[in-house]
């Protein structure tokens, strides 16, 4: 018997493995034809109530790539995601695939300048948006540029039940997107109902799948190309790492943006992998997901630490029954180890953290899932299957071995992208002997667990000593009264670099400037202590909930430049200045 009482049995690796046990490269289709034909009856997606089986997402996805094909795309075209979880978003990601595409994911919450970034550096020919007035604009402001042809419209009202759909159309019309006159447009539903018969496409399992863009902290975003192999295989190591089948359809909470690489990975291509349920929600709000728990309770939940966090915080009589969850994989951010014990005591249900990088698609690490031991606090596991980590010195590259030894944190293995999206010099920096740079460092220690330091651009420069903002985070958590903090490095005069300490308090819980010095005195070293503190209600989050420093940093630096300007303007004879 497995964990929760479901009779399992032993893993068939033949579709995944092959005569060497080496993972066999496939086409991202794959997974999902036999997912179609083995269970057509299964739920394969509830959306806010209503469902779809993998019978009709199968037809649905045939009909829509041979649609595509007639509008003119591809092979090799590249093609844009604006979606939030939708049906929309498996369906057109799918057909996409099909007709020989290439994926561009793109964020629904980015700015308007920034989703044209997007859509011109991929050279996308079409990008699909739900027709809200929201998403389709900021589409909408990247028309002209770049080599966009068309924006298929894909109709919200027709994927909601009955009296949401009557709602929009009536009540929040406004909300609808107003079509422009100098914009081509497709229809969704004209792709479904096209009755022309699907071109077969030739598609090697390493041809480009996505273009799965970083987020931009150190610069423009670049593109990361995941082959259909890349992402195939992070899916195929997901299954070889749970490591069991049970005789139950397994049900994943789907509320990760599908557009971001942990969510296309775990809740998308593994869960199509494994036929499993995919209940979606456009966003995170707690009330819709309290609900949805009690109505499809899952056996598989993926989130970031906010998420676990939010959980964590709920009242007594607002914690859901998770009873059913088998597995939970925190992951895009490092896991406190507050957050998780706060969050498996208050639930009973353990969280595993994972490790990845988009570049990666994005796993590399992970804890022993389903109660095995040992999982460690505050490391991120153990290699993948079928993946190498090495660690090497940031300054010479030479290879570190000794076990505790920091060190970059680099990988070997079949997810490891092709490279970056027409960037030969970016691609060959963030490789070193083939190996993947990830820019974090980290140590492993005698079992060959992973544990992160901080990244290599965090790192804070004080008198010439290296101070790893984790340190500090760390040690802040451990305050009762601590919901989030962020460690930053600010200017000084004295010491180069300095570090500061944001701070946000849970609810009703009060904590001095005084009382957190002293607190974490007991806990730093001198040159780790923070030179200031700030409070504030909320610490700024990405656009997937993991905390940001990118913000915090550009006020800093912003109130230093203004700092100096004053300066100087102080300093400058009144002659002069006239």
């Amino acid at each position: 018997m497995s964990s929760k009482g479901v009779a399992s049995r032993p893993l068939d690796t033949s579709r995944i493995l092959d005569a060497e046990g080496n993972l066999r490269p496939r086409l991202l289709t794959e997974p999902f034809d036999y997912a179609v034909s083995t269970w057509p009856q299964r739920i394969a997606i509830d959306f806010l109530g209503r469902e779809w089986t993998y019978g009709e997402i199968g037809e649905l996805v045939d009909h829509v790539a041979a649609g595509l094909q007639s509008a003119g795309l591809n092979q090799g075209d590249r093609f844009g995601l604006c979606l939030p979880n939708t049906p929309y978003s498996v369906i057109m990601y799918y057909a996409v695939l099909r007709a020989g595409g290439v994926v561009v994911n793109l964020n629904p919450l980015y700015s308007d300048s920034e989703v044209e970034f997007l859509v011109t550096d991929s050279g996308a020919k079409m990008v699909a948006v739900p027709d809200l007035a929201m998403i389709h604009d900021k589409v909408a402001h990247a028309w002209g540029k770049g080599d966009l042809e068309a924006i298929v419209l894909c109709p919200m009202a027709d994927v909601l039940s009955f009296w949401k759909s009557v709602g929009l159309r009536t009540v929040k019309r406004s909300s609808l997107a107003k079509r422009r006159a100098d914009i081509t447009y497709i229809d969704y539903n004209d792709l479904v109902e096209d009755q022309t018969p699907l071109k077969p496409v030739s598609l090697d399992p390493h041809d480009v799948a996505v273009l799965q863009y970083t987020g931009g902290t150190t610069g423009r975003p670049k593109g990361a190309m995941l082959t259909h192999a890349n992402l195939a295989a992070n899916a195929a190591q997901m299954v070889l790492h749970v490591g069991e089948e049970r005789d139950v359809q397994e049900r994943t909470l789907g509320v990760l943006p599908l557009f971001h690489v942990f969510a296309l990975t775990c809740v998308l291509n593994f869960g199509i992998e494994t036929g499993s349920e995919l209940v979606l929600l456009p966003r995170f709000e707690m009330d819709e997901v309290l609900k949805t728990l009690k109505r499809k309770p899952p056996t598989q939940i993926f989130g970031v630490p906010t998420i676990y966090n939010a959980f964590g915080q709920l009242p007594d009589d607002k914690v859901p029954d998770l009873s059913a969850v088998r597995t939970s994989i925190s992951g895009g951010a490092p896991l406190p180890l507050d957050v998780r014990r706060r969050f498996e005591e208050r639930t009973g249900s353990p969280v595993s953290e994972g490790y990845g990088l988009t570049e990666a698609s994005p796993i590399i690490t992970s804890n022993p899932l389903l109660g095995r031991t040992p999982v460690k606090d505050n490391s991120c596991g153990p290699a993948f299957p079928h993946t190498i980590i090495e660690l090497r010195d940031p300054e010479t590259g030479a290879m570190v071995t000794e076990p505790g030894a920091k060190g970059e944190v680099c990988a070997r293995g079949p997810q490891v992208m092709k490279g970056y999206w027409n960037r030969p010099g970016a691609t060959e920096e963030t490789f070193a002997d083939g190996a993947l740079r990830t820019g974090d460092i980290g140590y492993l220690d005698e079992d060959g667990y992973l544990f992160l330091v901080d990244r290599m651009k965090d790192i804070i420069l004080c008198s010439g000593y290296n101070v790893y903002p984790r340190a500090i985070e760390d040690a802040a958590y451990e305050h009762e009264a601590v919901k989030e903090a962020i460690a930053i490095g600010i200017p000084d005069d004295y010491r180069g670099e300095a570090p500061k300490l944001y701070i946000a308090l849970k609810e009703g819980m009060e904590l001095s400037e005084e009382e957190l010095d002293a607190f974490l005195k007991e806990r730093l070293n001198p040159i780790e202590m923070p030179d200031a503190y700030e409070f504030r209600d909320e610490l700024p989050k990405t656009l997937v909930g993991k905390l940001e420093k990118k913000e915090l940093v550009a006020e800093e630096k912003a109130k230093a430049a203004a700092a100096k300007a004053a300066a100087n303007s102080e300093n400058t004879p009144k002659e002069a200045a006239e």
